[in-house]
Parts: structure tokens; sequence; C-alpha cells
């Protein structure tokens, strides 16, 4: 695996998920969904976690998968999208006062296409530093 692959495409795949999940939960969405505290601490575990989304695709898609291509990416962050959106809202559902089934839908459909774009950004980056 190149180190230098994965980094920068995870990196950037973060920072994609981060910007888009600010315009659609935080902008498009923001009536549907409970909106956190606002807190400098708040607007950092949201950006580490979109980070760590980045890399952990890019690490799926550089080590093991070698995805080098934007429809691959896509289609490959629907699947892995799919489970970690369902796994996280059923956890939402189970423990979070007032998360309702149609909001456990929403969700899972925004994190999907999320997820999707995600991964067409970290494939197509991928392939295109393998290349160079």
């Amino acid at each position: 695996m190149n180190t230098k692959t994965f980094l920068i495409a995870g990196i950037l795949g973060g920072i994609v998920d981060w910007l888009l999940g600010w315009l659609l939960y935080g902008i498009l969405l923001i009536d549907y969904f409970p909106q956190p505290e606002q807190s400098t601490k708040t607007m950092v575990c949201i950006f580490l976690g979109c980070l760590t989304f980045g890399l952990f695709i890019s690490y799926i898609y550089n080590k093991w998968a070698h995805i080098s291509t934007a429809l691959t990416g896509a289609t490959a962050g629907i699947v892995i999208g799919l489970f970690m959106a369902l796994n996280a809202s059923f956890f939402n559902v189970a423990l979070v006062k007032g998360v309702t089934y149609g909001m456990f839908a929403l969700d899972v459909t925004v994190s999907v296409v999320l997820a999707s774009i995600v991964g067409a950004v970290v494939g197509a980056i991928s392939g295109k530093l393998n290349k160079s």
C-alpha cells in the first residue's frame, strides 16, 4: 500500500464528507434532525469523525480492494455506507430519545449518499495518485 496515496485520498475524502455533511445535515435537513450543541468540541469531533471515515474508506480501497476509479469507489461506498449507517442508526433508535423510524430511514439514506460520494472521491484520487 502506498502510504502517500492512502493519506492524501483519505484526508480529501474526510474533508468532502465533512463539507457534504454540513450541507446536508446542517443546512438542507436542519429541520429533520436534532442539532448538536454549538461548541468547538462538537465541531472538532464531527470533523475528526469525518476524517476517520475518509481514512477508513481509503485504507480499504488502497490496502485490500485496490479500488482506483470513481465508479467502483462509489459502488463500494454504497455498500460500506449502508452497513455503517444501519449500525449507527439502529443504536440511535435504541439509545437516543426522540429518534423516529422516519429519521432512521432518512439518516440511512443520507449516509449512503455521503458514503457513495466519499467513496467516489477516494477511488478517483487513489487512481490518479497511483498512476503518477
